[in-house]
């Protein structure tokens, strides 16, 4: 037992060494700039390969080389006259060098090509910089305050808090608006309570009058209360201001002061400093690798007991998101039956109010649910670190006991299948309703499987799986069964196959391989069973029609692929927008994964009508309804999960085992 002491502990002091490296490089690593926010104009639009798209690249260009300037603003515009010109703008924050606004504005000019991929006005907003661009004037007037909390802690002692917030927002405008510098910028540290410093942050574009500088971060705090109201970080954003608030310090306090001035000789200051950061990590490394040595030596029991509790360790990642059961039974009426707005597989789904009055929608997971602690861990882990406009955002969790809840945003127009699979609500979905519910879904998984810092497989997309919102702009929810993927891994298998009858892929469902082409399926079949108006594993036109897949695949064939079109829309439909989507609905289905296109091309064969499309190869006709009539409940897939038919369903969860053969 000794010898195999004495070489486990080497093993530990290489593990910890190696995060002495990871540390130090983090020092000097260039970390990734934050996303925000953005708007797109959604109402004036450029063909490709247009003059205004050429101009468009042409000030994109400008803007990037441009980037790196001392005081982090540039302005400018390509082209000549209306209706071709574009004129656009970058504002870095004031504490970032050179090269992080650079990479801050790199970044932004990707995403908000694929977020606004044709509007002739685009506004990106990272907590590092903004990026817009117009064919008529900057967005001052056009784009009303984005309000975001930044945390769902609450602050003790408001009524000491609030007026602390306010003067120090109040004396950082007055600073900013009449600075003498090239950066109309202020930042300042006030002491809250004997453990909580107060951090706060004003900026106003440089090209701004005081007086200008003024209003905008006046209007900026007086609507902080509307947004942030006693949460212990927030931000406003404008196209030419931000203010921000937060309990720890999220500048750069060394460049956002300005550096000394050092005489001759004194350069080595830098390395001084260094020695001071890395000295203690040092130290704290040494530490750890001594305990690591005691804690190979513990006992098997001790370390089962470790993994037995390593879902608490993983959840403290995110206890700043935590909510205390108390305040979950109080937003809910004690989790009343009149709150109640919606049941599915893993529990039930609450309507709640906060004591600051905002709506939030709660998913209590049953105790009994196929949703034990590991897919609860899966989507806290998980949704807590997507930010996208088309995913539901979850606001936090409570893990107290038995209970095991999750608190996401609340959105009043209940779930697609709501609307869509109704023969009297379906006809609230017009045409151009449907198309942008369409475009919402790809970008949103869009995001998951390329554009998010994780690759995510949902694996159950479906349509009572997509919210909507006040304006019915489509939320993917229940990440439950999701799959994260390392960024160069393409495939998946398992031998517990997840998911709901009629969606999941063929070679998911029999031999339980998954990737991104599985969630593309998923999105086929909803795609076509949102034009159609009717369920995929429901759509029987007599004993001897097999499902939609089918259905549609044999109208193609014949050329007439509008006879599936929901008749809803019979008198308001793009013919060529409907046989295009129709089109590439059935290249998301085709039955080899190779085959399908990935998001990103969907997204682009949606966007831009001039890209052409290949031909599709005939679905998957994985089951048959013969297949499903004589299949037991196991082996079909059966959907044992309850729907509550209410306006506001949140989650209609289902869960499915399948066995492969």
């Amino acid at each position: 037992m000794a010898g195999a002491a004495f070489f486990k502990f080497p093993i530990c002091l290489v593990i910890t060494l190696s995060l002495l490296t990871l540390l130090v490089s983090l020092i000097t690593t260039e970390a990734a700039p934050t996303y925000a926010d953005h708007t797109c104009s959604n109402s004036s639009f450029f063909t490709p390969n247009s003059t205004y798209q050429a101009n468009l690249n042409l000030l994109l260009s400008a803007l990037s080389s441009n980037a790196t300037r001392p005081d982090g603003f540039y302005t400018t515009k390509a082209g000549q006259a209306p209706p071709d010109v574009v004129i656009g703008r970058l504002l870095c924050r004031a504490d970032l060098t050179p090269d992080l606004c650079k990479n801050c504005i790199s970044t932004a000019m990707t995403d908000i090509r694929n977020r606004c991929p044709s509007d002739k006005v685009g506004l990106i907003w990272y907590d590092e910089c903004t990026l817009q661009y117009s064919n008529e004037s900057y967005l001052n007037d056009k784009v009303p305050f984005q309000n975001l909390p930044t945390s769902t802690q609450n602050v003790l002692e408001l009524d000491r808090f609030n007026p602390l917030l306010s003067s120090t927002m109040k004396s950082l405008a007055t600073r900013a608006a009449n600075s003498q510098s090239d950066k109309k910028f202020a930042v300042a540290e006030e002491r809250f309570t004997g453990s909580q410093t107060l951090y706060c942050m004003v900026q106003c574009s440089p090209e701004m009058s005081a007086d200008q500088c003024m209003s905008c971060l006046e209007s900026a705090i007086g609507s902080l209360p509307q947004c942030c109201s006693g949460k212990q970080g927030g931000k406003v954003l404008l196209p030419s201001s931000n203010i921000r608030y937060e309990m720890f310090r999220f500048y750069n306090l060394t460049v956002s002061a300005g550096p000394p001035s050092l005489p001759p000789g004194k350069s080595k200051s830098s390395l001084i400093i260094i020695i001071a950061i890395v000295v203690p990590i040092a130290g704290s490394v040494v530490l750890f690798s001594i305990g690591c040595f005691f804690l190979r030596r513990r006992t098997k029991k001790t370390y089962n007991t470790f993994l037995a509790e390593n879902v608490g360790v993983e959840i403290t990642c995110v206890e700043s998101l935590q909510f205390d059961l108390g305040t979950i039974e109080a937003a809910t009426n004690n989790f009343s039956d009149d709150n109640k707005i919606g049941k599915g597989g893993f529990g039930t789904v609450y309507k709640g109010i906060l004591y600051n009055g905002q709506e939030i929608a709660v998913k209590r997971l049953s105790k009994s649910s196929g949703q034990g602690a590991e897919e609860f861990k899966n989507e806290v882990m998980l949704v807590a670190k997507l930010q996208h406009r088309n995913l539901v955002r979850l606001l936090g969790f409570c893990l107290e006991g038995d209970e095991k809840i999750l608190v996401y945003e609340y959105v009043p127009n209940s779930s697609l299948d709501y609307f869509l699979f109704d023969t009297e609500r379906q006809r609230q979905l017009d045409w151009l309703t449907r198309y942008k519910i369409i475009g919402g879904i790809a970008r949103g998984l869009l995001y998951l499987h390329e554009d998010s810092r994780l690759r995510i497989i949902h694996r159950d997309l479906k349509a009572s799986n997509v919210l909507l919102d006040g304006n019915m702009n489509p939320k993917i929810s229940d990440f439950g069964m999701a799959r994260i993927f390392v960024m160069d891994q393409t495939q998946g298998n398992t031998s517990r196959i997840v998911g709901t009858y009629g969606y999941m892929s063929p070679e998911y469902a029999m031999h339980g391989r998954f990737s991104v082409k599985s969630d593309v399926f998923s999105f086929g079949v909803l795609l076509l069973e949102i034009i159609s108006g009717k369920m995929n594993n429901c759509f029987y036109q007599s004993e001897h029609d097999e499902d939609l897949l089918s259905f549609i695949w044999k109208q193609w064939k014949n050329g007439t692929p509008l006879k599936l079109l929901d008749p809803t829309l019979r008198d308001s439909f793009s013919k060529n927008e409907v046989i295009r989507c129709i089109h590439i609905g059935l290249l998301c289905v085709q039955e080899d994964p190779a085959s399908r296109p990935t998001m990103a091309t969907v997204v682009l064969m949606l966007d831009s009508h001039s890209v052409s499309l290949q031909l599709p190869q005939q679905p998957a006709f994985l089951f048959r309804r013969k297949a499903k009539r004589n299949m037991n409940t196991k082996e079909a897939g059966h959907d044992d999960s309850t729907t509550q038919s209410v306006p506001y369903s949140v989650d209609d969860a289902s869960i499915t085992q399948i066995y492969p053969r």
